[in-house]
């Protein structure tokens, strides 16, 4: 039997597919009329009905979880509104290490241990460890001894019993043998002798004194003109520009006019050239070498109006090399006959030529000598210190402090002032940097720049840095510095550290401080004399001065001197550790003292300021080639 097809015959009939088989009840049963899934049985228990319920809702009505973040919101709101907003959570934060000034803290701690502490070594000495401290241990790859001592003894500036001690360094960077020699005649004068030898043949002796070793021939050949610098900024920023000013004058074959000094707002030092420096020795010591005089001759300035600024005013960028000076200043000034320069501070790259080099050390440590009521001053303190340090066989330290009121303002350091320390440094800043540091946009970090070391040494820090090197209370010590802010507060742990101390307030009368007293450069002057002559001088902020003086120093001992400059990093954390004990604290300044001794001997880099790095370049007699003695531009 066939179902009955509905569709229209084509003219024959076939057979129809079978039906589909009926559903069985239990399936008809689950299906509901809207076609929708129902679950299975029902639980019994009632939390199971309950369940049940809700998720059979969920399941049925869909649309109802369109309201569930309006559900979520209003219960979040209720739940807030239960809560009470006058008690806030704190959350606390933990400053990064060395960010917070802590050192006072730190002083009242250690102090005990420190008074009771006996020191078992004069620091001040110099002995036959140290002078292998004194050479940079990284740039060498030998070190050894060539000695015939019998009997040696073992501090500097004592007498040997042998003639000679030798120490020879050989350098994997420049391939020099560095020979040390030190002995002692009967009269007790020590005596430097040092030897740079290079496998080219070239020899090189500590210290430059004789005058042909800068002759370029019998005469200097006709100048192609004049020129006039502008030497601005402090002392030793003045001492950079004068320099620099000599090294160009006579690579470019021109007359250097003695320069002038610009008047500047922070320093407020009107002094000229003849009360910083002999003028008329710095003439006689470079008459063989460049053209000196103190003034344009008038049948030129008559051009000018007799008025300097008409004079074409060549700006140079910062670093420039000697040879832009060759090829861009020699043409305009041989066309203008005069040419000025102004500002000239940092105006020529450190890496130059030998013969550009050679008058940069001639000027700076030669020509450039204070004048005489300066130099006077300075050597009288120098005496004087010397007479209060006999403890120490006239020896003592020299400290520069930078811990003036603008110093500490500009460097936007907090210490333990509180509010007023606060509304100080703000004065200070807008009376010395107006607007400079509220400009909009400028975040000021003081914790962060603590951290990189870049915050100014507190006299208490200076004075828990010296005795943790070895410095007892005995150590005669001469602060160079400026008036130093909060000074009755800030100086004295300093002076209960090291008695001793002195100023040169306290080694001279006011009446002899009196020409010199409103005079920031003049004071700088005589401070600069005083710790050139000590055994060991400690620098605790960069700039201009201390560069100068650790160059100097250099050549002037003949190629080392004791310098201690700290990793103002390390101390930063090291201060801020309460934790720290004085055995740890005291291992780790030695350390660092260790590592700045390492210094006293360094060899100039590329780029590295000559002034700071005398030696080879200023410490070298070379052969006299054609080669190494370039003559100037004409």
């Amino acid at each position: 039997m066939h179902a009955y097809n509905r569709l229209p015959s084509s003219g024959h009939n076939s057979p129809s597919s079978p039906p589909s088989p009926l559903l069985s009840p239990r399936l008809r049963h689950g299906r509901s009329k809207a076609g929708r899934f129902t679950p299975g049985p029902a639980p019994k228990s009632l939390a199971q009905r309950v369940a049940w319920v809700l998720l059979s809702v969920l399941l049925r009505r869909q649309g109802i979880f369109l309201f569930a973040p309006l559900l979520y919101i209003s219960g979040m709101l209720f739940y807030m509104g239960t809560m009470s907003f006058d008690v806030v959570p704190i959350i606390t934060h933990r400053p990064a290490p060395g960010s917070v000034y802590r050192s006072p803290q730190l002083y009242s701690k250690l102090r005990p241990e420190m008074d009771s502490a006996n020191s078992s070594a004069d620091a001040l000495s110099f002995g036959l460890v140290d002078i292998l401290r004194s050479f940079d241990l990284g740039n060498f790859n030998k070190l050894y001894f060539d000695t015939n001592v019998d009997v040696l003894v073992g501090q500097w500036g004592q007498v040997f019993e042998s003639e000679q001690l030798i120490l020879v360094v050989e350098s994997k960077v420049q391939d020099r043998h560095v020979v040390l020699l030190k002995f002692s005649r009967d009269d007790g004068e020590d005596l430097i002798a040092s030897n740079v030898d290079n496998d080219d043949g070239n020899n090189c002796s500590m210290v430059v004194k004789s005058d042909d070793e800068f002759e370029y021939g019998s005469g200097l050949p006709e100048s192609n003109g004049y020129i006039l610098v502008e030497a601005n900024g402090g002392l030793n920023q003045q001492r950079t520009s004068i320099c620099n000013a000599v090294a160009v004058a006579g690579y470019l074959n021109a007359t250097l006019v003695i320069p002038h000094f610009h008047y500047h707002s922070i320093w407020r030092d009107p002094s000229k050239f003849g009360d910083i420096y002999d003028d008329d020795y710095f003439v006689r010591s470079l008459k063989n070498y460049v053209w000196v005089v103190d003034k344009i001759p008038e049948y030129i300035m008559e051009r000018f109006d007799f008025n300097v600024s008409n004079v074409y005013n060549f700006r140079v960028k910062a670093w420039a090399s000697i040879q832009f000076y060759r090829d861009t200043v020699l043409p305009k000034l041989l066309e203008e006959k005069v040419i000025r320069f102004s500002p000239f501070a940092n105006r020529l790259s450190f890496d130059a030529p030998p013969v550009v080099q050679r008058l940069r050390c001639l000027a700076n440590y030669e020509a450039l000598r204070f004048s005489s009521p300066l130099l006077t001053m300075g050597d009288t303190l120098v005496a004087r210190m010397k007479e209060r340090s006999s403890n120490n066989s006239g020896k003592y330290i020299s400290v520069h402090l930078r811990f003036e009121e603008d110093m500490v303002a500009f460097s936007c350091c907090i210490y333990d002032g509180g509010e007023k320390e606060k509304k100080d440094m703000e004065a200070a800043r807008e009376r010395g940097w107006k607007g400079k540091f509220t400009k909009p946009g400028r975040v000021i970090r003081p914790g962060s720049i603590r951290v990189n070391g870049k915050c100014p040494l507190t006299p208490v820090e200076v004075g828990l840095m010296l005795r943790g090197m070895g410095f007892d209370k005995s150590t005669s010590i001469y602060l160079a510095s400026g008036m130093i802010y909060d000074s009755e507060r800030y100086m004295a742990p300093l002076v209960e550290m090291f008695p001793l101390l002195q100023t040169k307030e306290m080694l001279a009368s006011p009446e002899e401080l009196a020409p010199f007293k409103n005079y920031s450069s003049r004071m700088a002057a005589i401070d600069y004399t005083v710790c050139l002559h000590s055994e060991v001088f400690v620098t605790t902020q960069g700039g201009n001065f201390p560069h100068f003086l650790l160059g100097h120093r250099r050549y002037m001992y003949g190629g080392h001197s004791k310098t201690i400059r700290p990793d103002k990093r390390k101390l930063a954390v090291i201060f801020a550790n309460p934790n720290i004990g004085w055995k740890s604290f005291k291992r780790q300044m030695l350390s660092m003292r260790a590592h700045s001794d390492s210094k006293g001997i360094a060899l100039k880099r590329p780029n590295d300021s000559i002034y700071s790095f005398p030696c080879p370049d200023c410490m070298c007699h070379m052969n006299k080639t054609e080669d190494s003695r370039s003559p100037p531009v004409t």
